[in-house]
């Protein structure tokens, strides 16, 4: 298993935004695909169970990404300090 959590991780390194948006889009359909086809009285139960998986993930994503966002990187620091 640690063989392909390591070529996960050099998947994501060598890839851009666009490429992890992509792979997104794909799970998404498939999800979207999987749903179609449930039978009607195990939509609501997959729906809850969904949301709560979206919950408890996206919490965490948005955080990581907010620090990301406003922190500043010693590149960006430096930057500015050359233009000044």
């Amino acid at each position: 298993m640690k063989w392909l959590f390591d070529g996960a991780d050099r998947y994501c390194a060598q890839s851009s935004w666009k490429d992890l948006a992509l792979v997104k889009f794909c799970l998404c359909a498939i999800g979207v695909m999987i749903g179609v086809l449930l039978p009607v009285s195990a939509k609501t139960s997959a729906f809850w169970a969904a949301l709560i998986v979206f919950i408890v993930t996206y919490i965490p994503l948005m955080a990581k990404f907010f620090r990301v966002l406003f922190v500043k990187s010693p590149e960006t620091q430096s930057n500015e300090t050359e233009e000044l």
